[in-house]
């Protein structure tokens, strides 16, 4: 009797302990989440001239990878690093009506967030004016900066500085001032009235430089870019 009773415990610790078989199936890993695509900038179009100050942004939708729902922020500045944002909007279409002002030059972007605060990188930026009550020219945009890239590490004795501009007003013949040196902002005008968006430039070894370009129309308009930086090995 005994011998049965230390038997029974036996068993029950053996069970309790998990000696017994287990059926059921692991768990599955939780998916990583993953952010949603970039949205695809559909309009203004780039370089639009866009008749009212009432203007209609639309971009293509985003997608999720993990199904998550989205959300979009659109930014619209008047300089081209977004430093001045004028508006903002953030909303569940991909598209908004957004009241700016007359006869300025503005520059726009959006981003996709999803449900669980994850988010794209911003599109990439495009640019358009707001004409204005009897105005015979448009300013410049801002221009683009094509190389050396911000930050950028370069080795040798010169380099060769090149961007890109453009206006609305596409008859108009754009020139160029180019500001270059050590100092921040740069205050030497290494060139004046240039036609061409390139110029070689020379360098020193372990130097900081920045740069930035003024583009000019012929009808008197101008618009100052930001400043840009690279240093030398």
């Amino acid at each position: 009797m005994k011998n049965f009773i230390y038997l029974s415990i036996i068993s029950l610790v053996f069970i309790s302990c998990g000696g017994g078989s287990d059926d059921s199936e692991p768990t599955p890993p939780t998916a990583e989440n993953t952010a949603p695509t970039v949205p695809a900038l559909v309009g203004p179009t780039d370089n639009k001239l866009c008749l009212d100050s009432n203007v209609s942004f639309q971009w293509n939708k985003a997608t999720d990878p993990n199904g998550d729902a989205i959300t979009y922020q659109i930014q619209v500045a008047k300089d081209n690093a977004f430093a001045q944002i004028e508006k903002t909007f953030d909303g569940a279409d991909n598209s908004a009506s957004i009241a700016l002002t007359k006869n300025t030059a503005y520059y726009w972007r959006v981003k996709a967030t999803d449900s669980k605060g994850l988010a794209s990188t911003f599109s990439s930026t495009f640019k358009f004016y707001t004409s204005g009550d009897a105005v015979v020219n448009h300013l410049p945009f801002a221009p683009d900066l094509t190389a050396p890239a911000i930050n950028a590490a370069l080795s040798g004795t010169t380099a060769t500085l090149k961007w890109t501009a453009s206006d609305v007003d596409t008859a108009d013949i754009l020139s160029y001032d180019v500001y270059f040196g050590m100092a921040n902002p740069p205050t030497a005008k290494v060139k004046e009235n240039a036609s061409s968006n390139t110029l070689d430039v020379t360098l020193e070894p372990a130097k900081q430089y920045y740069w930035r370009i003024v583009v000019k129309d012929n009808k008197g308009g101008e618009t100052i870019g930001q400043v840009w930086k690279f240093k030398t090995n």
